[in-house]
């Protein structure tokens, strides 16, 4: 069959796929994401479904779990963590993530090969750096003894002392699987942030880089409906086209309302786009906001840009399952802003929703809640 026909048939069947609107992706994806009702899940069960939480600070991984999960508690994602059942570890989009130890040792990986692509902006600074004998020099490092990264810089700079300094603990951080290790990441006892390598931490190998299929099938169950460029934004990646094509016999597709085709399981939940969505705190960051290439599922086009200022995101707030607002702990307040005016009674919804979220998160504190301004302009 020649390329030209290929492309005809492939086009024939996205035209002929079924659409998704918005409201549908936005209910399949908040169900995917247990934010339609909050999952009797553990902690570990949780994080291996969300494959991992986005995780740069300490605390939103506890604020996307609360927002998730039944009898979530604190201590609940700190004990595992603790435990080194769950680390912190640079994986997905070169951003810090909370896995469990198994993705921990098989998604870093698989995203290895855009840890390696991150290198070449740093070329002019690594100049004359052997990246091999800097990946050994940094594992006996950080092996020996957990390392902050200024101390790690410090040490690959007696070796390579022409060599740009971040450039050098970038590369160590591209090469190797540095975890953060604990107390660092532990709610209300979190420290600087030391490293070791992930097989040291957890006293096993990782995998070798596996094939993506598996993760494409898990991206789907958390993330779907989705097309092809929804997950290399998630992972990172490129070049996922095959992957999904080899899958196409066990999935069922869509379109969207721009006719782009989306992947999905056949037994993944697609709730009826009228199911009620009860608001939600979502932290900074939050991996719903971030995994896809179209937004709209989530983030109405009028409220883009809203959710950021300069280099900083603020938390956000899902009303009727879109994000309406921001909100922020203000002292003795929790202060939240919507982006439109809220009915009276999704206010009192919202405001449940807040006394919720602090129950669980600040227990034994008061706190007022409060309608205003966040983001100071």
């Amino acid at each position: 069959m020649t390329k030209r026909s290929t492309t005809k048939r492939s086009i024939t069947k996205v035209a002929l796929a079924p659409s998704l609107d918005t409201r549908a992706l936005n209910r399949a994806t908040l169900a995917r994401q247990l934010l339609l009702s909050r999952a009797a899940l553990s902690v570990g069960g949780a994080v291996e479904h969300l494959l991992g939480l986005q995780a740069q600070n300490v605390k939103p991984p506890y604020y996307a779990l609360a927002a998730r999960l039944e009898g979530f508690t604190p201590e609940a994602l700190s004990r595992p963590m603790a435990d080194r059942e769950v680390v912190r570890i640079v994986t997905m989009r070169s951003t810090i993530h909370t896995h469990t130890a198994d993705d921990c040792l098989t998604l870093r990986p698989l995203v290895q090969a855009a840890r390696d692509r991150e290198l070449n902006a740093f070329r002019k600074g690594l100049a004359g750096v052997d990246l091999d004998r800097l990946a050994v020099l940094a594992r006996e490092l950080v092996e020996a003894e957990p390392r902050t990264m200024a101390q790690l810089r410090e040490a690959l700079l007696a070796e390579w002392p022409g060599a740009d300094p971040q450039s050098l603990s970038i590369a160590a951080r591209c090469r190797l699987p540095l975890v953060q290790v604990t107390p660092r990441g532990l709610w209300g006892r979190s420290g600087q942030v030391a490293l070791t390598t992930a097989e040291h931490w957890l006293g096993r190998s990782a995998e070798p880089a596996p094939a993506p299929d598996a993760t494409v099938l898990r991206y789907l169950a958390a993330f779907g409906p989705a097309s092809v460029k929804d997950m290399q934004t998630w992972a990172g990646l490129t070049r996922l086209r095959e992957a999904f094509e080899r899958l196409r016999p066990r999935l069922v597709t869509f379109r969207d309302g721009n006719g782009v085709e989306l992947f999905d399981l056949p037994d993944a939940p697609r709730p009826d786009p009228d199911t009620p969505a009860p608001p939600r705190f979502l932290p900074e960051f939050d991996n719903l906001l971030l995994s896809h290439a179209d937004r709209t599922r989530v983030v109405p086009p009028e409220y883009w840009g809203r959710t950021w200022q300069g280099n900083q995101a603020h938390r956000t707030l899902l009303v009727d399952g879109f994000v309406a607002g921001v909100w922020k702990l203000d002292g003795d307040a929790l202060l939240i802003e919507p982006f439109g005016t809220l009915t009276k009674g999704r206010r009192e919804k919202v405001a449940e929703e807040g006394e919720r979220m602090l129950a669980v998160m600040h227990p034994g504190e008061s706190y007022d809640i409060r309608f205003g301004n966040v983001v100071r302009t």
